[in-house]
């Protein structure tokens, strides 16, 4: 395993040996302006679309990715191929596809070396969903019929991907690691948490799911643990943004963990997304909004409960906080279920056959 990041330094690893970026400099300005580019007033294209759906900001961007940034990228891959020598495949992670026009077919003709594309974040970041929540586009003016295939996360979004040309879509959903995501015996001192970033596309199950239970369950403790939640959460606990291991000890601690997906994800089939997976690994309790394909994954019921509006919402809490064996007995078989099916190493032995399919084509 080589691993070499698009953004920021090296991620260092005992897993994989790691190569520096070669735009790191490049890339720390991007973002920087970015970031003082948020809270602008959005600017209409010609053609009336929104900016970021190919409005002239974007072309220049991609422009630049692929006149200056995606030549170095070229030889950066190539010194690491020549040096390496024996691997077999590459595979992107989601890095804009739009800035690496005709990556692919340099390696494949230089190296001969089968080149996968991995999503992990359809099917927000297709165009149909108007790209990542940021405005960050980066399907549009991509040609992504140079990957030998086509990896992402959403069994529904696959038909999409067909549409814009990829070939050999496969499915990988996430899972979770459960040495990582494992049970913590601690008190459970909070009712219902949350944790996540952003209530942009899921607001009104916050308010149905935290808001308003919170008002209505004042007696119980209500909290969550994120950015980006400048909004009402009613009697909710903010909790201090922590460390990873500090989040597990969140979840351990309550006794109902919420899984709330924004409307993408939740709309278009089996769209996975990691948080589900790393509660149930926990053994936790989870109570979640409605997601199309949830079944793929979990057994509604006896797995996790879904819920469909405030009244039902604050019934399901009221009867799952006065009812520990049953709720307790959710998470176990909620675990069972992602040792058996949904642990990181499933996850990679269906990554492995997918190269090894390749390699014998």
């Amino acid at each position: 395993m080589v691993a070499t990041a698009y953004q920021g330094p090296a991620v260092e690893s005992l897993w994989w040996k790691s190569y520096e970026n070669p735009c790191e400099l490049e890339g720390n300005l991007f973002r920087k302006i970015k970031d003082l580019s948020k809270g602008l007033p959005i600017v209409q294209a010609r053609d009336g679309t929104k900016n970021g759906e190919e409005a002239y900001a974007d072309k220049a961007v991609r422009k630049i990715a692929n006149s200056y940034i995606r030549p170095r990228w070229q030889k950066h891959i190539s010194r690491i191929l020549t040096r390496e020598k024996d691997i077999d495949a590459i595979i992107i992670f989601t890095v804009p596809l739009n800035h690496f026009g005709g990556l692919p077919t340099f390696i494949r003709e230089k190296h001969s070396i089968p080149v996968i594309y991995y999503d992990g974040d359809v099917p927000a970041s297709l165009p149909t969903f108007q790209g990542f929540q940021s405005g960050f586009k980066i399907y549009q003016g991509a040609d992504i019929t140079e990957y030998d295939a086509f990896i992402s996360n959403s069994k529904g979004g696959a038909a999409e991907l067909e549409k814009l040309g990829a070939k050999n879509v496969c499915t990988i959903y996430w899972g979770a690691d459960p040495d990582l995501f494992s049970p913590l015996n601690c008190e459970q001192d909070i009712d219902v948490f949350f944790y996540g970033h952003g209530h942009e596309y899921r607001q009104d199950w916050i308010d149905s799911m935290i808001t308003e239970p919170s008002k209505k369950l004042s007696n119980h403790r209500f909290a969550i643990r994120g950015t980006g939640f400048d909004i009402d959460l009613g009697e909710t606990e903010r909790l201090p943004y922590a460390s990873v291991s500090k989040l597990r000890e969140y979840c351990c601690r309550s006794k109902i963990n919420l899984n709330i997906t924004r409307k993408a994800h939740a709309s278009v089939y089996a769209s996975s997304s990691a948080r589900i997976f790393e509660l149930a690994s926990m053994g936790c309790c989870i109570v979640s909004n409605p997601v199309e394909g949830l079944e793929e994954w979990f057994e509604v019921g006896k797995e996790l409960i879904i819920v469909n509006g405030v009244d039902e919402v604050v019934e399901r809490y009221k009867w799952l906080l006065s009812h520990d064996r049953e709720r307790q007995c959710i998470g176990k078989h909620a675990r069972e279920c992602v040792l058996k099916r949904h642990a990181y190493r499933d996850r990679a032995t269906q990554l492995i056959g997918i190269v090894n399919s390749l390699l014998k084509q």
